[in-house]
């Protein structure tokens, strides 16, 4: 259920009766009607642009509009007032009963409310995390993980046929660094002292694997030429660093449904049929670049490369595909992949890219526009920096690692469930601090704490109120006299509740599960306000002793409450806290 959905429906039909009654031009395109919350709740339940946008089309002024609209709204009994608002707003409230029918359909739909049929079955894949399998995965990675996750989660609410992917970037040079580098603690295995020298991987984690190369091969490699070991080894190492990649990734409960190997595209012949593709569609020539900013022409030489026409689908230049020696580029590959996804049947694509990929969002774009002829978007969520402190101090580097804080390090001081919410609780291209102790202490400026805390004391009042005899189970709380739901404040929990379907379909559609994160502040927030308020008014308690009727209307509330906060936490990837310790 809807119910901002249900509302804009009674708009519609409406407005086609005036378009009946020749109050409205036939044909007006309504596309651009919204029914939504007022900006200022004093004003009504909800609001409708629907004057304002139909004015122009329909030669009529504004509030013309409205007040006919108003006076046929005002006939539904489910429309208690339908007021007119400055030019043209029109502002509406609703009878008690109809948020009453939404903690009904909270408690008879459960988990699956406000589930959506947005999706209509479109199949998305969503890439994320994508590290090189080079090592241990950073706190970058961490927040990169969180939010393609519990974006992908959003979307199979939402309706979505959602595919995980992780790309393996194990086609460029860095993977032979990882090969000279596990290879220093091969040597280190056999006794010898490494020569972990400038441009190596210096962390620890390479020296089980060191020891591991030792089980397999024995002192075998120690005289062999790096032309002999290098194939075997960068795939042994790639190997053992994928398999602590997705142990990692398990920490924070993040399973992927498929990996993708960049290396598997060389030398089968799909890059070449993906740039062939493009130069059918005359989007390769040979050429020579301008200069790149901040280059003079005295700095520059100019060379001829392959390039692919990326400014014919928005791009700012174009871009090589194949430099002058006849190697391929790292766009080379990363074409080729996005056109076997195309090929794969996906309708819509997202990429989750670290803020340093900022340049390469206009190139992939083009790329994509012109492999499918338009007809597969790509969106590219850049996720930016994250900061940590602890003890009002930065915090410190692992020394496992080598240079970077670990994905692992994080988990373990915060846990999985504070990790994950925190991390969305700015939108992916703001910057974010995570304070240790800031996200484990108690109080109302720790959303995640806040979040738990209002799902504890829901499950405290159903104990509560079990014990004092009452049926909990939802059927039954669903079945109350919800009509004895009618003080204000029990009212604007309702309508709280009503919200959730509608926040579910804004942030799918904007690809934003940050907005998730906020309503679940946001109703908890409502939930301990009323919890606060039943200390001074009793008859605003979730459990009246001596009155069963007005306790199980008050705790259908409550759990309906309840059954959002734990389907915004399941698309989040966090656990609901039963109780509080």
């Amino acid at each position: 259920m809807n119910l901002f959905s249900d509302i804009r429906a009674l708009v519609i039909d409406a407005l086609a009766q005036m378009e009946l009654a020749g109050e409205l031009p036939a044909g007006l395109e309504t596309a651009a009607v919204t029914v939504e919350p007022p900006r200022d709740a004093a004003h009504g339940d909800m609001a409708t642009n629907a004057a304002m946008v139909l004015a122009k089309p329909a030669g009529k002024k504004p509030r013309e509009i409205a007040e006919a609209l108003a006076a046929r709204l005002a006939a539904d009994p489910r429309i208690t007032a339908a007021d007119v608002a400055g030019p043209g707003f029109l502002n509406l409230r609703l009878a008690p009963s109809e948020w009453q029918g939404v903690l009904r359909a909270a408690l008879g739909e459960g988990a699956d409310f406000g589930r959506s049929e947005l999706g209509k079955g479109t199949k998305i894949n969503v890439e994320f995390v994508s590290a090189n399998p080079t090592g241990p995965m950073h706190v970058g990675h961490t927040r990169g993980a969180v939010f393609g996750d519990a974006l992908a989660s959003l979307l199979d609410f939402a309706g979505y046929d959602v595919t995980r992917e992780y790309y393996i970037n194990d086609g460029g040079a860095q993977v032979d660094v990882l090969a000279r580098s596990a290879y220093e603690r091969y040597r280190e295995a056999n006794g010898l002292e490494p020569e972990i020298r400038e441009g190596l991987y210096p962390g620890d984690y390479l020296i089980p694997v060191g020891e591991a190369l030792k089980e397999k091969y024995g002192d075998s490699l120690l005289d062999k030429p790096e032309s002999d070991w290098l194939i075997e080894v960068r795939d042994f190492a790639s190997a053992r660093m994928m398999d602590m990649i997705r142990q990692d990734l398990a920490l924070l409960n993040v399973h992927m449904d498929v990996f993708s190997s960049e290396k598997a595209l060389y030398g089968t012949g799909r890059i070449e049929a993906a740039i062939a593709r493009l130069r059918e569609a005359g989007l390769i020539y040979e050429g020579v670049l301008e200069p790149p900013k901040g280059k003079t022409p005295e700095d520059w030489e100019p060379r001829e490369q392959t390039l692919f026409r990326s400014t014919a689908h928005g791009d700012d230049v174009d871009r090589p595909v194949m430099k002058s020696d006849g190697a391929w580029t790292y766009f080379a590959p990363d074409i080729a992949y996005h056109w076997d996804k195309i090929d794969r049947g996906f309708d819509q694509l997202i990429d989750v890219f670290g803020a340093d990929h900022g340049g390469y969002v206009k190139r992939m774009t083009a790329a994509v526009a012109a492999l499918s002829d338009g007809r597969v978007p790509l969106d590219v969520k850049l996720i930016q920096l994250v900061k940590l402190f602890k003890n009002g101090e930065p915090f410190k580097m692992s020394k496992r690692a080598g240079n970077f804080v670990t994905l692992r390090d994080v988990v373990e001081q915060a846990g999985a469930d504070v990790t994950r919410f925190h991390m969305l609780t700015r939108k992916n291209d703001a910057a974010l601090d995570f304070d240790f102790d800031k996200v484990l202490e108690q109080s109302k400026d720790n959303p995640v704490w806040y979040v738990q805390y209002a799902n504890a004391r829901i499950n405290s009042v159903l104990n509560k109120a079990t014990e004092g005899g009452v049926a909990t189970d939802d059927a039954s709380l669903a079945g109350a006299d919800l009509a004895l739901l009618s003080h204000p404040a029990e009212l604007e929990m309702a309508r709280k509740v009503a919200e959730w379907p509608r926040t579910v379909e804004i942030a799918a559609r904007a690809h934003e599960p940050h907005r998730i994160a906020f309503y679940l502040y946001d109703i908890a927030s409502e939930l301990h306000s009323l919890w606060n308020r039943g200390n001074d008014e009793l008859s605003l308690r979730f459990v009246q002793d001596g009155d069963p009727a007005a306790t199980a209307a008050k705790i259908a509330l409550a759990r309906s409450v309840g059954v959002v906060i734990s389907a915004g936490l399941a698309i989040l990837g966090v656990t609901p806290a039963k109780e509080m310790r």
